[in-house]
């Protein structure tokens, strides 16, 4: 059984699995046992292009749809064409294929690296928050509610939200700075019932794991429910671990 998505150019070459997998790099993720396989990430180039490929053998995840066992993978593929149904940014998706033989399960997913971005949590780190120009500040805020609300009112829970998870691209070189946002690591992403269900699980989780200090935090939850539409009482007054 065979299950491919491809958005392979003609100079990004190879385009079957086998090919791809012979392709080595640089491990940013070692491999990890887990989930009745393992799964890893390297860095690797093709044509001067700069990709990131998750190679998996036996990992997998089992649903009512799929009680058998099916790649994550194929999962965090779903998960990024939603999103960028939805108005999201994310990694663009360079190839994408599965394979089962009677060793069990075969896949991999190869993106395009986010040039010019960093994650949130490196790029508070990196810059003083109290000499950032507060309205530069206030619309990275307002980027990442936006982003957040577009996920959300998608019913698509990111399922792992963390700053770490959030990369940023700001340009100041312009008379008018700007920001971009992006959303990586949608492996655990699924839909849920309603938006509601999606924004409390991720909101409350991302302010376990943020960088902001309560009345940034005040700011990006008010710019948040703007984009969404409706107001979320618990969410103000949230607190980081």
């Amino acid at each position: 059984m065979t299950v491919t998505f491809s958005n392979v150019s003609s100079i990004l070459s190879p385009v079957s699995l086998d090919s791809w997998w012979q392709i080595q790099g640089e491990w940013v993720e070692e491999p990890n046992d887990r989930r009745g396989g393992n799964s890893g990430v390297q860095r690797i180039t093709q044509q001067g292009q700069l990709l990131y490929a998750k190679k998996q053998t036996g990992h997998t995840y089992r649903s009512l749809l799929h009680p058998w066992g099916r790649p994550t993978v194929l999962r965090e593929r779903d998960a990024l064409l939603s999103a960028l149904k939805a108005g999201v940014a994310v990694p663009e998706i360079v190839y994408c294929s599965a394979e089962r033989s009677r060793e069990g399960w075969r896949a991999m997913l190869v993106t395009k690296a986010l040039e010019g971005f960093q994650p949130l949590d490196e790029w508070y780190a990196s810059h003083d928050r109290e000499v950032l120009d507060a309205a530069l500040h206030q619309q990275l805020l307002q980027q990442i509610a936006q982003s957040l609300a577009n996920l959300h009112k998608a019913r698509r829970q990111h399922g792992c939200m963390y700053a770490k998870h959030i990369f940023v691209r700001i340009q100041t070189a312009d008379a008018q700075p700007s920001c971009e946002i992006a959303l990586l690591d949608l492996e655990k992403s699924r839909p849920r019932l309603t938006s509601k269900q999606a924004a409390l699980h991720d909101m409350l989780q991302l302010r376990r794991h943020s960088p902001w200090d309560q009345a940034d935090w005040q700011s990006l939850i008010g710019h948040y429910q703007l984009a969404m539409g409706r107001t979320f009482k618990n969410l103000y007054n949230a607190t980081r671990r």
